[in-house]
């Protein structure tokens, strides 16, 4: 069947999945009559039917051949799209947890309704992941005929939806949405103060659309919920003042390679005689040496309509891999008000962390985790080391016929420029469509503006003309058509070939440089070529690319030289594509080594952030939480006699005075030391006795307000403690990280002193959270229930969403556990019993 047109081209591990999978696909096919048979209702009943075995059972593996049958026979009835027998492989892959790579117009977003379908008879809920709204709404709005008339409900999370049309659209069967609106719900639901608010629930089942883009390429920065600092801008301006003085070589030296900047001697120098300093690294320059920094990348690193653009007096980023406008995101640690100030704009105030969280730790919660793309094989390595994922390579339902042509490889920027010129006057006087791939807004101008000199007719697509993207993607296959545009080329919209372009050869494509990742070109390549279309690719490229610039530019150029490559000539030939893939998995070696760098530190936060936000949830389901603050009380008491008791000395030589005054200021009664002494106590003894006593001052005062009022003000208390605490914490992890690179040169493990510096700072916040908590319910002022609300209404803050080194939309956020006794190991991992070390 279909399994007959593919024998050795996806190699042999690959080949032997897919033919394992075909009884499978042939049971599938077996149930298709009877599903035809089939009236509408009987087909909605289908679903009550399955869940109903299900709970007697039988498992979703069982099921899944009827199951699959019936959402192809759905899917007929409601989109009038019958699904191929690879969209089927596809989607047994993807229930069985596994990465689908399934080429561009192959029907992945069809694919996706079979496991999504299948799944969602759990009754714990689907995510459907997308990279932006846009596709989200789409999706849901297209693929929510089907998955409605077989009975199962459809909801989707945009940006700008209010609270409750999120919490709704989270209780859906299944939910459709973008990785960052997941992500930052996970965050914000570990930020709120009632139960009743919080939005995601389980984290079952997700299925990533573009699974490269968001679990690869948008890894490299977490998700960050922030909140304002305290902190003046005026260091920006003083030190981007001083920036034209600083010289490539002599002042700073460049590494395009590792996309770093350093400071040589001589601008150490420069930098403390232009600002005035004595030494820059002395402990109360640090920060002034911090803006000094950020200031030198600004200037250095990132190019304007490259990296940023200016648009309505603000810096707005520009996503590297999809060319797309990040508008509202910032870059972190002060970089984007150097930027800022490097373009003469207004600085906004910095903002400290509240809550993060990487793409990695998030996606790796959900209890199951597939994904799809026309491009994931490279990354394969990658995907099994960080996520356990695996890679199938799904055929397509008709044979690939694009072709694909070699490299041209030119001197100068010029010449490859003119040379890609002329080929595009010729392809739209032929008729045959042409889209033009830049790496760049400000390339796609420039070409724009040369082909308005030549009198082409086309149209461009980057960040700063966007709006009609998927109106001009659908139109890039028509007769004569050129479009130019950036990585965002639209991905998730086909590009179809209008009337005649198949005899004219189909969509031509033609990249004007290699990305640093495969992938992005193997994404502009597959843009053409859909469903067994005709095709074709052509790179052209220049000495003074970027990648080959910067990686072995030196070498390629003395092999022109030696064949004697006039001006305007060019060169094909297999020693400069082995030197280009090369550097192009030298530098993906490279990013890879930054994501993991990134995991490597978040898996320290990630066993604190499980740890606070398990808290924070018995804090919120828990109706009672007396018996968590009795045991606070309970532990602070033991906490005091521990510090001042010494072993095997009697209690009448310990530092009385001391304990005394500790319990006053704790719990605010003088202990009955002399008794404690006549019966010489032991320190069990005396702990015992402080916390009877001081429970018992606790219970009455309690007692004032009565008990409902009482646990709400107890819960209230706890979540106000951790939010704070851990809000300083997560500033100090920052600083901690920031500086943590140093120990290297004293021949030390950064990674290693961050786990043991971090741990013990995370016992130290446990300890403090305990301490505070307890210190404010014996010395609060007892209050109407009204001021409980009103400080409650306090807390919600205005906060700043970033991803990509930082999204800055400000909203407002109105913010399950097991009891863990005093004796049990820790759950965060140290080995250590519970009251020695987190305990809450």
């Amino acid at each position: 069947m279909v399994l007959k047109f593919f024998t050795k081209v996806f190699g042999s591990n690959n080949d032997r999945i897919l033919k394992s999978l075909q009884p499978l696909i042939d049971q599938i096919n077996s149930f298709e009559p009877q599903m035809q048979a089939l009236s509408d209702d009987e087909m909605a009943g289908k679903t009550y039917e399955f869940k109903g075995r299900l709970e007697h059972g039988e498992t979703l593996e069982d099921l899944l051949p009827e199951a699959f049958a019936l959402v192809r026979e759905a899917s007929v009835r409601t989109l009038d799209m019958r699904h191929f027998d690879v969209q089927l492989i596809g989607g047994i892959a993807l229930h069985r947890g596994t990465i689908a790579e399934m080429k561009t117009g192959e029907g992945k977003t069809l694919m996706s309704t079979l496991p999504a379908y299948l799944n969602a008879l759990s009754g714990k809920g689907v995510h459907i992941v997308t990279v932006n709204d846009y596709l989200a709404k789409r999706d849901s709005e297209w693929m929510a005929k089907l998955y409605n008339f077989l009975g199962l409900s459809v909801g989707v999370v945009l940006h700008d939806i209010t609270d409750q049309e999120r919490k709704t659209a989270y209780g859906s069967d299944i939910t459709y949405g973008t990785n960052n609106e997941f992500g930052f719900d996970y965050l914000r639901d570990n930020m709120k103060f009632e139960s009743e608010s919080l939005a995601q629930g389980f984290l079952n089942f997700a299925i990533v659309d573009e699974v490269d883009s968001i679990l690869i390429d948008e890894a490299r920065t977490p998700l960050i919920i922030s909140g304002p600092a305290e902190k003046s801008t005026h260091f920006y301006t003083q030190v981007n003042a001083v920036m034209p003085a600083f010289k490539k070589e002599t002042d700073y030296t460049l590494d395009e390679e590792s996309k770093s900047v350093s400071l040589t001697e001589e601008g150490i120098a420069k930098g403390e005689k232009l600002l005035q300093i004595d030494n820059l690294y002395d402990p109360s320059n640090i920060e002034i040496l911090h803006h000094l920094n950020q200031a030198l990348k600004a200037h250095t690193l990132f190019k304007k309509d490259t990296d940023y653009i200016v648009k309505n007096n603000q810096v707005v980023i520009v996503d590297e891999f999809t060319g797309r406008l990040m508008t509202g995101r910032r870059y972190s640690e002060g970089l984007h008000q150097a930027l800022e100030a490097k373009e003469n704009v207004k600085i906004e105030n910095e903002n400290q962390t509240l809550a993060s969280i990487t793409f990695q730790n998030y996606f790796r919660m959900y209890d199951k985790l597939s994904g799809m793309t026309g491009t994931a094989e490279t990354e394969a390595p990658e995907f099994k080391k960080i996520y356990d994922l695996d890679v199938l390579v799904i055929p397509t339902h008709k044979p690939m016929v694009r072709k694909d042509f070699p490299d041209l490889i030119y001197k100068t920027q010029k010449e490859k420029y003119d040379a890609a010129i002329t080929e595009i006057i010729q392809l739209h006087k032929k008729g045959q469509p042409v889209l033009v791939g830049t790496i760049s807004i400000d390339v796609s101008e420039d070409l724009s503006n040369k082909l308005k000199k030549k009198g082409v007719r086309h149209n461009v697509l980057n960040a700063k003309h966007h709006k009609a993207e998927a109106e001009i993607v659908a139109n890039a296959g028509q007769k004569g058509a050129v479009t130019i545009s950036t990585n965002m080329a639209g991905r998730g919209t086909d590009i179809k070939l209008g009337e005649g372009v198949k005899e004219l050869g189909g969509l031509h494509i033609l990249g004007t440089s290699r990305h640093e990742s495969r992938r992005i070109d193997n994404q502009l390549r597959g843009r053409s070529g859909r469903q067994g279309d005709p095709g074709s690719s052509r790179f052209y490229l220049s000495l003074e690319d970027d990648l080959l610039r910067i990686f072995g530019g030196d070498r390629i150029h003395a092999v022109m030289d030696k064949l004697g490559i006039e001006e305007g000539e060019h060169i094909e030939h297999t020693f400069i594509s082995k030197a280009i893939e090369n550097a192009q998995s030298k530098v993906e070696g490279h990013n890879f080594e930054i994501r993991k760098h990134l995991l490597e530190y978040d898996d320290v936060m990630n066993q604190q952030r499980e740890v606070i936000y398990r808290q924070r949830r018995q804090a919120l389901e828990e109706t009672d939480l007396k018996s968590v603050v009795l045991e606070m009380i309970e532990d602070k008491a033991y906490d005091l006699v521990d510090e001042f008791s010494q072993d095997k000395t009697p209690i009448k030589e310990w530092n009385l005075e001391g304990l005394r005054t500790a319990v006053k200021s704790l719990f605010g009664f003088d202990p009955d030391l002399e008794t404690a002494v006549q019966r010489n106590d032991s320190p069990e003894q005396l702990s015992e006795n402080l916390y009877e006593t001081a429970r018992e001052m606790y219970n009455k005062k309690m007692a004032l307000i009565g008990d409902e009022q009482a646990r709400q003000l107890e819960r209230f208390i706890i979540l106000q403690t951790v939010d704070t605490r851990w809000k300083e914490h997560l500033l100090s992890m920052d600083h901690l990280k920031e500086g943590i690179g140093l120990r290297g040169y004293a021949q030390q493990d950064p990674l290693r002193i961050y786990k043991k510096e971090g741990f013990e700072m995370f016992q130290g916040l446990m300890d403090r959270i305990k301490e505070e908590v307890v210190d404010i319910l014996f010395k609060i002022q007892i209050s109407t229930p009204s001021q409980v609300d009103e400080m409650k209404k306090n807390e919600q803050e205005d906060l700043t969403f970033s991803h990509s080194d930082g999204s800055s939309v400000k909203q407002p956020v109105k913010r399950s556990s097991q009891k863990i006794k005093r004796n049990d190991p820790c759950p965060c991992g140290s080995g250590k019993k519970y009251k020695k070390c987190c305990m809450s």
